[in-house]
């Protein structure tokens, strides 16, 4: 249980429905890519995908931009002449119209949706939500922050009052008169992206060690890391029990692998700003290696990612960073608490007591003996204990570590039984761990400690 607790805090990510289908808006300015939201509003992905299929916004203008709310299109062509809209589509709110999302523009009544469209320019979760008559269908999301850079120029561009429905039109190098086709901001196609012409790229600095136990740029064989990029995938899941082969973690998911140093990667998650890869075991150290992620037959570009014998982090999430102090979290084995200082919403305070044997986590902390327990991609059995010699101090005071090993049911998750030193007193102490002589690599961690029991 305490395993299933600290993998969920720590490696995993929620599965969300499968959204396959990317459309890309042609603009004068750029391209949007927006992934549609078919779990969320079947009807009207269904509807704006007949709208494109047919050809209806291309060469079509955003005749409607309101400062820090939406841009508008979908209505109008670039002689302001509107374009033929189809049957109404009856509202699906489901997803919050936060910054970046497409929704449905629509009238007074809730189900009068056609073919009118809007980017939300921030995030209008209140303003448009149920309590505005009902709220405002989001049926898309921008994939990457190229995208978002795209609405933003849009949503800069100056406005003119050309009367209802163009008394904000947004028009460049516009001085006077009738503008013409260079002045509007124009759509010049939408389409449905082949899966062949959508390259994932990994974002500069974008492959770390799991933020949840420190979020540095160096990892080991065996380590937990995040790819962070855009189009690495057009799935959003974790894995699942059917992706295993006798125990063994799957090279890919949905048509999504990774390599390091040109070895295949265990994936564990996959969405298409994310991945959360297993490091393996037999990539070379001492340097950096590349990265690449290949989606649907399609390969990234590569990114370097340092790789260490050993690159070790301990668990704690940065939702217990109080202060700007960063906070270790062990689990008390009795009753399965996560220490701290009670300063995080929704978790109950626990403060480490003095001489007590407390559950920390860790990765990246290199091989185990027996040697043929591999440190990845494979679910532990036994008790494989660490090779190399790992020391923790509390508080300035030698800790006594009575296991560090691999955790059994778990993959690549190094748990350490340690007793917090019975002399410690009340406060926020620090905590420095190494391994074979090598630091954490992570900011100063600091441990909540009680004052020692009453003799």
């Amino acid at each position: 249980m305490l395993t299933r607790l600290i993998v969920s805090l720590g490696l995993l990510c929620l599965a969300a429905p499968a959204q396959d289908t990317i459309v890309r808006f042609r603009t004068n300015l750029g391209d949007i890519d927006v992934q549609m939201l078919p779990a969320a509003a079947p009807l009207s992905v269904a509807n704006f995908l007949g709208y494109v299929r047919r050809g209806d916004y291309n060469n079509t203008i955003f005749h409607r931009s309101v400062n820090n709310f939406v841009v508008q299109g979908g209505g109008f062509n670039t002689s302001r002449g509107a374009i033929n809209s189809g049957s109404s589509v009856r509202l699906e709110y489901r997803e919050a119209n936060t910054r970046g999302t497409l929704a449905m523009a629509r009238g007074d009544s809730i189900n009068s949706a056609t073919n009118q469209w809007f980017f939300n320019t921030v995030d209008n979760t209140r303003t448009l939500g149920p309590t505005n008559n009902g709220g405002y269908t989001v049926f898309g999301r921008i994939v990457n922050t190229a995208g978002l850079g795209v609405m933003d120029r849009i949503a800069a561009v100056p406005i003119y009052n050309f009367g209802a429905p163009f008394d904000t039109l947004p028009l460049q190098n516009y001085r006077s008169g009738t503008p013409t086709v260079s002045n509007y901001i124009v759509v010049n196609s939408v389409a449905v992206l082949e899966a062949s012409s959508i390259v994932p790229t990994i974002n500069e600095g974008g492959a770390v060690t799991v933020s949840s136990f420190g979020g540095f740029s160096v990892a080991s064989p065996g380590s937990w890391i995040e790819i962070y990029g855009t189009n690495l995938a057009t799935t959003t899941r974790e894995w699942a029990g059917g992706d295993f082969t006798d125990g063994q973690a799957p090279f890919a998911l949905d048509e999504v692998s990774v390599t390091i140093g040109g070895q295949r990667a265990f994936v564990r998650f996959v969405s298409p700003g994310q991945l959360n890869v297993q490091v393996p075991a037999n990539v070379p150290t001492g340097g950096p290696q590349a990265v690449v992620v290949t989606a649907r037959g399609v390969s990234s570009p590569a990114m370097m990612l340092d790789i260490q014998r050993l690159a070790p982090g301990l668990f704690a999430p940065p939702a217990f960073k109080i202060r700007n102090a960063q906070f270790v979290v062990p689990v008390r084995p009795s009753d399965g608490a996560l220490i701290n200082n009670g300063s995080v919403p929704g978790v109950r305070p626990s403060d480490a007591i003095p001489g007590e044997t407390l559950l920390f986590y860790g990765v990246g902390f290199g091989r185990v003996d027996p040697a043929t327990v591999p440190v990845a991609g494979q679910v532990v059995t036994g008790t494989p204990r660490l090779v190399a010699p790992v020391t923790f101090r509390i508080g300035d005071q030698p800790a006594t570590v009575t296991y560090a090993g691999l955790v059994s049911g778990a993959i690549g998750l190094y748990q350490f039984n340690v007793v917090i030193p019975p002399t410690l007193t009340r406060g926020d102490v620090k905590v420095e761990v190494e391994v074979d002589g090598i630091p954490l690599r992570q900011e100063t961690l600091y441990l909540p400690v009680a004052n020692p029991p009453a003799p």
